[in-house]
This record gives C-alpha cells, structure tokens and sequence, in this order.
C-alpha cells in the first residue's frame, strides 16, 4: 500500500496530496487513515474502492 495519495480534499476544495497515518484490518476491510499535506483533515477510508469513506460526510 502506498504512503500517498492524490484525493480532493474536502477543506482545501481542491485535489492535494494526502499521507497514509494509520492502517489496520478490521472484519470489514482495511481501514485506512490519511492526512492532508495543506490543511491536515483526516480522512477514513474502510475497505478500499466502494467502501466507506469519511470525506462524504464533510
């Protein structure tokens, strides 16, 4: 899994790079945290593509 990523940041309202800060397995998936590089907005995403995504409920 890679250390960044290029997503919209829902804060910033524009695409910037967001950095891995967390990782574990749960029984629905990987749940993954990552962190702006601009504003430092924490997102949460479980189980990958189509899972669930913290950064729609900004």
């Amino acid at each position: 899994m890679s250390l960044e990523t290029t997503r919209e940041c829902p804060d910033c309202d524009e695409e910037t790079t967001f950095w891995r800060a967390a990782s574990m397995e749960l029984h629905l998936g990987t749940k993954t945290k990552w962190r702006c590089s601009e504003c430092e907005r924490t997102i949460v995403l479980i189980g990958g593509e189509g899972g669930v995504d913290s950064s729609a409920n900004a």
